[in-house]
Parts: structure tokens; sequence; C-alpha cells
């Protein structure tokens, strides 16, 4: 690899320093690695450690990222400076320490790469006898926060199924067909690397690519790249994604079943999905005649999460099931991910993964992107295209993602279209409020402040802006329905008129212009309401259940 090439690598994948990266010229290690404290080696990895773990790269320009080289190693190699940090810094992990040592072809210049591994659970990392962190450019030591935090973790989430080593299994338990669709991805990820992964054994690429755990078979290694007579050697699991097809009636059509490998799996379900084109007109010719009810890259990010964050000790299948319009996709455990929205509008990375080394591992074959951008993505691609935003369920240890192929509603489909500024979380609200599903005080603020709704909560709906925007008027009238003041109108008019009623008379003229939204109980509890309000200003009374206007 030459010097812009290197150069153009780190920059691509290490492009600024935060809790997880550090750039550092240290061109003589011989003072560097333990020297100064708050400056050396040791307390940046025990700060990076203390965090969620990263890298620190050395032998480059902290600012320009220009490779500037280490000159004097002194004793130190990329093979024994693990054991080295580890005599120096108490309490860091072995396990996922390494180093990556690249020199430039052309220049022979000299840059390691060490990848530090994250705290053991309730155990921060010391290094000169304190615990560093990370604060702006520089350390400092440990804070309470963060130190209470680090001891207060539950040891319980600490095994990790996908990294365990996966007992018995050799490389020849491993597809070969699987390890070469894996070596291509892993080439389209890191193309830099490319003319080097053809040069390198499977064994090579295996470790490299982190599949295996000192160089041994992991779980992780044999679910993506295991061949399926061997997925006994997974013991008590059995890895499966179901494909099934319904139609709207919701009776099942066909299914079929997928086992090891699941990189190859993976595709094959995708290739079993029913992708048609879908046609549709609008006016003025706003949107193209033809789209495919499903855009690939959410297709396939949508299965590889579900590989991906699957409980794989509860032995549940994944299950991917297409109806006519839509694709439901689930998985069995825990979201770990929180709030939906929280993630879209965080915009940055996960700090806890279910299989965190399985995760890793999809990652550099370039089956998922971290999961904070993985969900953005499909997100603004479904409203780049104009489409539904997807729907996630989440209850009783399972996770089902919905992927709508059909436009539900053109009129908001107008209303995207013709406001390309509405910004994606405005979008994922607004969806909501088209699919009658409920939104929290802030949202509906946020919305209202921007004209988009109306209404008090659980009853919101589009506003008349929108409304008059999507020629919606008359759907804006049924929504919003009657105000107290009109209905209190009616019921006096009725009783100048006919002298008494009963409140079923009153239902009789009312109910049929409320809000549909509204269920019978709710339109009934609104007239009952408004009789109360008047009776309370003395204008009506009542003698048991028959109403008259009150004596002057």
């Amino acid at each position: 690899m030459t010097k812009i090439e290197l150069e153009n690598y780190i920059k691509s994948k290490y492009p600024k320093e935060n809790n997880s990266c550090e750039h550092k010229e240290f061109k003589n290690l011989k003072s560097s690695i333990s020297g100064r404290k708050a400056e050396d080696v040791i307390s940046y990895v025990s700060a990076i450690s203390n965090m969620d773990g990263g890298v620190l790269i050395l032998g480059i320009v902290d600012k320009t990222l220009d490779i500037i080289g280490i000159e004097d190693i002194h004793d130190y190699t990329a093979e024994n400076l693990p054991f080295r940090l580890n005599g120096n810094c108490t309490n860091l992990s072995s396990e996922g320490l390494f180093v990556e040592e690249f020199i430039t072809d052309d220049t022979n210049q000299r840059v390691w790469i060490i990848h530090i591994p994250k705290h053991l659970p309730r155990k921060p990392v010391y290094a000169h006898k304190i615990a560093w962190q990370r604060n702006g450019d520089s350390l400092i030591e440990l804070t309470p926060q963060r130190e209470a935090v680090i001891l207060s973790e539950s040891l319980s989430i600490e095994t990790d199924w996908s990294a365990k080593i996966c007992e018995n299994a050799t490389f020849e338990d491993l597809s070969i067909e699987a390890i070469n669709f894996a070596k291509m991805e892993y080439k389209t990820k890191h193309p830099k690397l490319a003319m080097e992964v053809d040069s390198w054994t499977n064994e090579q690429f295996l470790a490299k690519a982190k599949f295996l755990k000192s160089g041994q078979i992991t779980n992780s290694c044999m679910l993506l790249l295991g061949k399926d007579e061997s997925a006994y050697l997974l013991k008590d699991i059995n890895p499966q994604i179901t494909w099934i097809l319904k139609d709207n009636d919701n009776i099942e059509q066909s299914y079929e079943h997928f086992g090891l490998p699941f990189i190859l799996s993976s595709k094959a379900v995708h290739d079993k999905i029913r992708n048609f084109k879908y046609r549709y007109m609008s006016e003025n010719k706003l949107f193209p005649d033809e789209v495919d009810k499903y855009d690939n890259w959410v297709l396939y990010e949508a299965i590889h999460n579900s590989i991906a964050h699957q409980d794989y000790e509860l032995n549940g299948r994944i299950n991917v099931v297409e109806f006519p319009d839509k694709l439901v996709i689930s998985n069995v455990g825990d979201f770990l991910a929180g709030d939906i929205e929280e993630i879209i509008k965080r915009d940055s990375p996960l700090e806890n993964y279910r299989n965190n080394f399985l995760c890793k591992v999809m990652v550099e074959v370039n089956m998922i992107d971290t999961i904070g951008s993985g969900i953005k993505r499909m997100f603004s691609i479904q409203k780049s295209r104009f489409f539904p935003m997807p729907d996630f369920l989440i209850e009783n240890k399972r996770v089902q993602v919905t992927i709508y192929g059909k436009i539900l509603n053109e009129r908001y489909t107008k209303l995207l279209a013709s406001n390309p500024d509405i910004s994606l979380i405005d979008v994922i609200y607004l969806d909501r409020v088209a699919k009658n599903y409920p939104i929290d005080d802030k949202s509906i603020t946020e919305l209202k402040s921007k004209g988009l709704v109306e209404g008090r909560k659980p009853n919101i709906h589009i506003s008349v802006k929108v409304a008059i925007a999507t020629d919606q008027k008359s759907e804006y009238i049924k929504l919003r329905g009657i105000d107290d003041s009109f209905i209190q109108k009616m019921i006096l008019d009725y009783l100048l008129k006919f002298g008494e009623a009963k409140r079923i008379d009153f239902e009789k003229i009312v109910l049929d212009k409320l809000p549909e939204f509204l269920d019978i109980k709710q339109k009934k509890d609104k007239v009952k309401n408004n009789l109360q309000t008047l009776k309370k200003a003395g204008v009506i009374s009542n003698d048991g259940k028959v109403w008259k206007m009150s004596k002057q």
C-alpha cells in the first residue's frame, strides 16, 4: 500500500478524533509507550478502554492525518506491544487487543493502529495508577460519574454468545462458497486492501476479518460461513431463516426454510421476495410511472439486522413474511437500541449490542452498518421514495419491522414531495399521524409549531394548512369534527323547538358529525360532557333522564 493509499484509508475509516479514536505522531517509541502520564500511549489506552474501546493510531499528524511514520520503535514490535500494554495497564483485557502494522511500499513509513477493547464490567483500566478518560483534546482522571457507570455495570451482560468458540469446529466445517463471497464483500468494504486480500489464505482472511478468536472458529464464524450439515456444532441453537408468502387474508401460500451459512442464506431469502414494479400515477407527473416495491438496500439491511440482533440462545427463528404490499421481518430477543426516534436523532452508533462480536464481523464483510446509521438510512430511503416509514414493533422478547411496498396515502406523499425540507424526524411523526398511531407530547408540540397538525392528544389530525396543500379539505373537516360550541347550539336548538329531550335524542343528531377516530363511547361522552357544561351554566336542567330549558 502506498503512502497516499494508506492516508486515504485512514481518512475514510478514522476521519476524526473522539472517545473511540485518537491520532498521535509518536515518531520515537522509546519514551512514548510508558512515559509522561496523561500524554503517553498507556494513558490513551486507559482512556479509550474506559469508554467503549476503539483505536489509537501512531505515526500520523493529528489534524491533517498525513503520514509521518514511526521512525524508532525501540524494542517494541506489533506482536509484543499488546503484552507490554497489558503489563502497564491494570485491568486491560487482552481480548481484542492487537496492533495492525502498515509499512508504505513507496516511502517505507510505519503506521500502527492499536485496537483497544472496552473495559471489563466493573473494572476501570488504570495507567500510572490512574483511570483516565478523554476530555476534548486532552486526558483527565476518570470522572466520578463515569466511574459510577462502570462500577454499576451488570456482570450478566459480559457473555456474548457470538464471541464464544464453537467447540470441535474445524475449517472443514466452513463453506468455501461462503468464504469466497465474504472475501468479495470484504473487498467492497475495504477497497484499499483488495489486492492484499487476494494473496491471503482462507485462514488469514478469517483472522483479518475478525471471524476468529485466538485462531479458533467462533459461533459468529459458524453462523455466517458454516456448512448447514455442521450446524449441530452450535449445540442447542437451531439457526434458521424462514420465508413465508401470505395473501391479504393472512393465508399462507408458500414457504421455505434456509439454514447455514447465513451470509448466503440472507441473499437467498432476499431473492425469494417478489420485488415487482409498483406502478402509480400522480398529478402533474410528480412521480415516476413505476418503481420497485422495495429498495434493495433496505431489504438487505432489515434481513441482516435480524441476523445481527437475534437472541440465538432463545432458539427462535428469523421470519420474513411477505404480503402483497408489505414485508414483516422479525427476530427474537429484546431490542437493546432503545427508542427508534432517539436513535435517528442521535445519529451515532450504539454503545451496546447483544451480539457485539457478530456485529463487528458483519460490518467487516459489508452486511450491516453500525445500527444507528443503518436504521436512519432505512427511513431516509423510504422518505426519498415517498413511501410510508418502516414500523418497528418491540414487545415480548421480539422485534418486528414492517416495510411497506406501496403508497398508503397519496396526499401525504404529495405533501412530502412538495416539501423536501421537512426533516426526517418530522416525516416519521407525520407518518404516525397518517397511520393513526400515537405520538408523544413533545413531538405533537413540534409538529404544531410547524403548522403540520392540530387537535389535542389523543385526537391529533392534519392541520388546515396540510389539508389545503394536499387537497384533503373534506378529510380535515371529518377529522376535526365539530367543536363544543356547535354541539351546544344543536342541543339548545332542539330544546327550544321540541321543549324536552333525552340524551339519546341529542346523540342521534350529534354522533355522526363527530370525528371518525373517536369510538362510540368517546362520542357519547362528548354529548354527555356538553350537557353538563350547559347545566352548570344554568342554561338547561334535567329531571331524571329528561332535559329542558331552565326557567329564567
